[in-house]
This record gives structure tokens, sequence and C-alpha cells, in this order.
């Protein structure tokens, strides 16, 4: 997203038993030839950075998702669920109503939430749902806003904040700012400190912002891999 080479992040999660979990899946990929972005931001997509192609980098196509973890449903974040029907979509209950309630925040995401191919599982608050792998409630940013904490063997603990806290620098709840899409200032400040609270409990060594450019200039991309 420009200005400012902003990152638009997905992630893979592979289980040593074989399990391919999908963390997001993107703009949507007809954005390649059509950007709609919002106000205020352009898009930049080449068709080798849609959530298919790199995929098929390495050796995967959406068939192969056994798991597509929906943090929530804005556009950059959700823009190609559709494609992942043999997934099990796994989002927070209170994202999920307030997607299916019709809030204009969501209008675009009704093609792939009335897809009555797509299998949805709904959690309330903070779930594990394989050893390893936990969802983490964040709301704020949206209702029922989720990140994601994945213990690796070699790395160990490695969160996932998502939209909870998209940059190092709001990584402070009670002097962060508010930004101006964050729906719930209240609820922002307290995900951001139960994020820092579950950082520092939990010996977390990585900790990957959601939309962070500094950041995501230092970080693997595909095909390298933390382990």
């Amino acid at each position: 997203m420009q200005p400012g080479n902003i990152p638009v992040p997905g992630y893979l999660v592979q289980t040593p038993e074989g399990t391919n979990i999908l963390i997001d899946t993107g703009w949507p990929e007809s954005y390649v030839d059509e950007p709609q972005a919002p106000p205020g931001i352009t898009l930049e997509i080449n068709a080798e950075d849609t959530i298919t192609a790199r995929l098929a980098s390495i050796g995967l196509e959406p068939a192969d998702i056994n798991i597509l973890i929906c943090t929530h449903f804005d556009d950059d974040h959700a823009g190609n669920n559709s494609l992942f029907p043999s997934a099990k979509h796994i989002v927070q209950r209170a994202q999920f109503e307030a997607a299916e309630s019709g809030h204009p925040r969501f209008r675009t995401g009704h093609p792939y939430l009335s897809n009555s191919t797509l299998q949805y599982q709904l959690v309330d608050g903070d779930t594990s749902i394989l050893d390893g792998i936990d969802l983490l409630e964040t709301s704020g940013h949206v209702p029922g806003h989720q990140s994601v904490l994945v213990h690796l063997p070699d790395k160990g603990p490695v969160l996932l904040a998502i939209d909870a806290v998209p940059h190092h620098a709001y990584a402070d709840g009670p002097t962060r700012d508010i930004l101006p899409m964050d729906m719930d200032e209240k609820e922002v400040r307290a995900s951001t400190e139960k994020l820092a609270r579950i950082v520092k409990e939990r010996n977390v060594g990585l900790t990957v912002y959601g939309h962070d450019t500094e950041q995501w200039l230092t970080l693997r991309h595909a095909p390298h891999y933390y382990s």
C-alpha cells in the first residue's frame, strides 16, 4: 500500500503432521488489474504476489490448505477467502456476526460470507486450535479481531499481532495512536496491553506487526521460513 511501501502479509504454518494452516488471504486477486483502494491509499499488487501465486511458489495450491484462520474480514485480510472452499475457515463469532449484520465496514465481504461452499468454525475468545497454535481475541480494530500465537520448535513463540498492533510504534497500549480504521479506542488499547502481557508471560521472541514497513524488510519471506 502507498504511500509508505506498507506490506499486506499472509502467513503459512505447516505442522509436522502435514496440516497446512493459512492465516489471511490478502487483497482480492482481481485488484491486480483493477485495484480498488480505500481513500488516501493506492495499491501496488504484482501478479506474483497474489496469495495463489505465493503458495504456488512453494509447491502448494488452494486445495492443499486445511485450515484458514480469518483474523478479520477487512478486504486486505480476507479478499480471497472464497478461493479456499476445502479449508475450514476459523473466525471469531463476534467478527462473523458483525459482518453478517450488514455493517458497512464489511459490505464488500458478502460474496464470501454468503458463499455456501465455505466451512466456518466460529470461536469465542482465546482458543487453541491445534497443539502450538493459539488464537487470541484482540477486538478494537474491529469486533472479534484475532491475533495468532505460533509455538515453533526452534524459534519458540512467535506472535502475529495482525491489526491489533499494525506497527512497532503502536506497541504501548496507553500511549499508542488510534488509527482511522480502528473502531473502538478502549478495546484497541486493552488488546494492545493484552498482547504486551502475553509477550512477557510467554517469552515471545518475535512479534510480527501487521503492516510494519520497517520490520517487513528484516523478516524472512517465502520460500524462506522460521522453524
